[in-house]
């Protein structure tokens, strides 16, 4: 039998980048990811993917091959998102900052690794105002390196292929010399009710074909206490349906991510009275339409930058924010797939991710140039479910790393508060 492409995801989080490349029929051998609960979950959910728990600031290529199946064997694709933090342009390159040290180690991992192609993925602000700048840096970087680039660069919109959600992210593409650039996906889904003359073959799902299917959380008392439980589903939307052929022996009828929220009555009474598609206004929280798509998910801030939570919506019929599951299929992510037991974990997770589908279609774009074969979706298998109920010192110990790699919250005293 042929052999799968092979790919390397680099700041991997929790896999959807990982499960969107196998899902377009790469074998993704390796993931590197720093934070250890993050990794924990990856190595849960791809137990075949050599899951790496480092910084990629302190590993390279060679290290990769080694700590992984890949040996000496050829790289097809590379991909991921390095994070961006904020910068200056003034005085001096931004690669050259600090700050952004994590994409400047991309570029050399990719250029260490060699692959055919790699695919950077980040916010659509990079490719805004004085960003612009920095994005010229990176991608004189990659050329520099030997790869060519798609200069004309794109913002794909996770709702155009198929996502139930409204979620812009830049993808770059590039090809080692000799190679031909892929093209970028061209979108397969439109909102209900658009124009139907622009070639697009289907209509995106709405919040309640993504959600309606799904067992009322609120009903079991046991996810007040942990986050699984037998349940009776629904039937099943379109879109749902292949979201529920859950991989080996896992069953049916198990409801798993869905750990309860607790609201005062005042709060849920609050829930109730907003309008689906308005904001609440105390919490700020948008409630969700049925009818329509997703506001874009976000992760929040880890526990060095504060631990805020960011905005989770108002599910669009029940008086409480929704679930880590309902957010999983609001990104496109199936069942089997399963995120930190712990609500904070899970949002983070999802919402630090790009949708499957969105990344399948990427995918999908480099498997045309690569030469590869389409491949049936089959069944997955997933790893311990122990990892996924790590905290932090236990998923520090079990990759060696010390239970410091991501900084704590640093919290003021009283008088320093007082100070400000």
């Amino acid at each position: 039998m042929r052999e799968k492409p092979i790919g390397v995801d680099l700041f991997a989080g929790a896999g959807g980048l990982s499960l969107g490349f196998e899902q377009a029929g790469f074998d993704v051998l390796a993931a590197v990811e720093y934070d250890p609960i993050h990794a924990a979950t990856h190595e849960y959910n791809f137990p075949n993917c050599a899951t790496i728990c480092r910084s990629v600031a302190d590993i390279g290529g060679d290290y990769i091959r080694s700590n992984s199946t890949i040996g000496i064997r050829e790289v097809d694709v590379v991909f991921g998102g390095a994070p961006c933090q904020g910068f200056s342009m003034i005085g001096k390159r931004a690669l050259e900052d600090p700050r952004n040290h994590l994409v400047y180690h991309f570029v050399r991992v990719v250029a260490e690794l060699k692959p055919r192609y790699f695919i950077f993925e980040n916010v659509r602000g990079l490719t805004i105002g004085e960003h612009k700048k920095f994005l010229q840096e990176i991608i004189a970087e990659f050329l520099a390196k030997g790869y060519a680039v798609e200069h004309d660069y794109e913002v794909l919109n996770a709702a155009d292929f198929g996502v139930p959600q409204d979620r812009q992210r830049l993808f770059l593409m590039g090809a080692r010399k000799g190679q031909r650039l892929p093209t970028y996906p061209t979108p397969t889904h439109q909102p209900a009710g658009a124009c139907l003359d622009l070639g697009f073959t289907e209509t995106t799902p709405t919040v309640w074909d993504a959600i309606g299917d799904l067992p009322e959380a609120d009903d079991y008392a046991e996810l007040l206490e942990r986050d699984w439980t037998e349940a009776e589903f629904g039937k099943p939307s379109d879109y749902a349906r292949p979201m529920r052929q859950e991989p080996g022996s896992h069953k049916p009828e198990l409801l798993t991510s869905s750990m309860r929220t607790v609201h005062t009555p005042l709060s849920q009474e609050r829930f109730k009275a907003t309008k689906c598609g308005d904001t609440e206004p105390i919490s700020r929280f948008l409630k969700l339409d049925p009818n329509g798509v997703s506001n874009t998910l976000r992760a929040g801030t880890a526990s060095d930058r504060g631990a805020f939570t960011s905005p989770r919506p108002i599910h669009p019929y029940s008086p409480r924010c929704i679930t880590v599951r309902e957010a999983a299929r609001l990104h496109s992510y199936p069942d089997w797939f399963r995120f930190h037991v712990t609500k904070w974990h899970g949002f983070r997770q999802v919402g630090n991710s790009v949708p499957p589908l969105l990344g399948r279609a990427v995918a999908s774009a480099v498997m045309q140039r690569v030469g590869g074969d389409a491949v049936p979706d089959e069944p997955h298998r997933t790893g311990d479910p122990k990892l996924l109920q790590f905290n932090m010192s236990e998923a520090a110990h079990y990759y060696g790393v010390p239970h410091t790699v991501i900084p704590q919250r640093i919290r003021k005293t009283a008088s320093e508060a007082a100070n400000g």
